[in-house]
Order: C-alpha cells, then structure tokens, then sequence
C-alpha cells in the first residue's frame, strides 16, 4: 500500500473518476515526455519539488485535474514521492499494490477486506520519499483503523495537517504553485467509492487503474 496525500496519488483517481482511460506513472521527466511522443494526444501530470516542469500539460494538482475531462485520454505521471513508490513496489513483485490517499481511504479498505488481504504493509511516502509527512502518516493511521473496523474521525485530523508545514504550503500566497484549491481536494475523505490498483500491462507497462469489489 503506497500513500502520498500531497498530491500524487490524490490525484490519479482524480484523474481515473475524469476519464482517463490509463495512468500510467513514470520514474523520470525524460521517461513522461519520451512515452508522450510514444503515445500521440497523450498527457503528462507531474512536478519537481512541488513546483511545475516545463513541457508538462499539468503540475501535480489534483484541481486542476479535476477541473479537466480526460476521456479517453492516457495520463503520464511523474513524481518525487507517489509515483516513484508505486513504481518501485509493483518492480519488486509485491501484489496487490494499490495507491491510497483520503480521498478513497474506505474503498480502498474495503478492497482489501473482501480480497482477504492479511499481510499489509502501509508505505507513508513523505516529502520526495525522503522527509515524513504528517498527512500521509495520518492517512496510513486512518487506514489502519478501518482495517481494524473502526470509523475515525477525520476532522481533527484535518486540522493538524492544515497546521502542520506542509499543509500550510497551501495556504502560503509565496507558493502559487501549491494552490488552497489543491489542499480542498486532497482533503475530500471518501470522496470516490474505487481503490487503485497498480499492475503490468502488456501494452502500456506500468498502468494504474480502478477497482472496486
């Protein structure tokens, strides 16, 4: 299980619940725009440090995203964090991998109640894959105790990432590149009734896609 609340992998099922008909996470910029030429009319999702890159159709804002129709559409997506965990999880063989953040939480629960799951590692991502995170290990917590079967309160835990270092980001008028629109839509708690599994397709490689039981 790889969390990353800000922003990654909130927002692939953004971006699965607007159309896209495969994301597909890369390791590098020069693997997301190499794939795109690969791929004509696909779209590349992603930022370095927070920020945006140069030739990308989008930063990693799952706003945005949502703010877009991707039907039909192939999303490339690179990341510090997210993306790079799921990569590196899914290579090694660990099955099932699936990519969690707030927004399906309970899904991605439920998934792995009715999958028998019993073994679950819960992979808090933090800054760059580096630093912790207060908001992805909240996000692992609050898995953890559903798995557990219990129901937590998500307001109080909200509000300690809103006032923690990287919750402010979004609040910082210095930062245009973290909009408070981003922090809203990362904080939808079960916002979207699917888990997202990562699996190898023959086509496409590494692909990313919904899932519900």
């Amino acid at each position: 299980m790889i969390i990353d609340v800000f922003r990654g992998l909130s927002l692939v099922p953004w971006a699965l619940a607007r159309g896209a008909m495969a994301v597909l996470p890369v390791r590098t910029e020069a693997e997301a725009l190499a794939l795109r030429d690969r791929y004509p009319g696909s779209l590349i999702a992603g930022g370095r440090d927070g920020r945006p890159i140069p030739g990308f159709d989008f930063s990693n804002s799952p706003a945005a995203i949502r703010r877009n129709d991707l039907t039909g559409s192939i999303l490339i997506h690179r990341t510090g964090a997210g993306t790079q965990g799921l990569i590196a999880a899914t290579e090694a063989g660990a099955a099932p991998v699936l990519a969690c953040s707030f927004l399906n939480d309970s899904a991605t629960a439920k998934w792995l109640r009715e999958a028998g799951a019993s073994d679950i590692s819960l992979v808090a991502m933090g800054w760059n894959g580096r630093d912790e995170a207060l908001e992805d290990t909240l996000c692992a917590e609050y898995l953890r105790e559903l798995l557990d079967g219990c129901r937590p309160d998500f307001a109080p835990l909200q509000e300690r990432i809103r006032d923690d270092a990287t919750g402010r980001r979004f609040f910082d008028p210095s930062l245009p590149w973290f909009p408070e629109e981003d922090f809203r839509a990362c904080m939808e708690v079960d916002r979207f009734d699917f888990a997202v599994i990562s699996r190898f397709d023959d086509e496409y490689g590494i692909r990313l896609e919904s899932c519900a039981r």
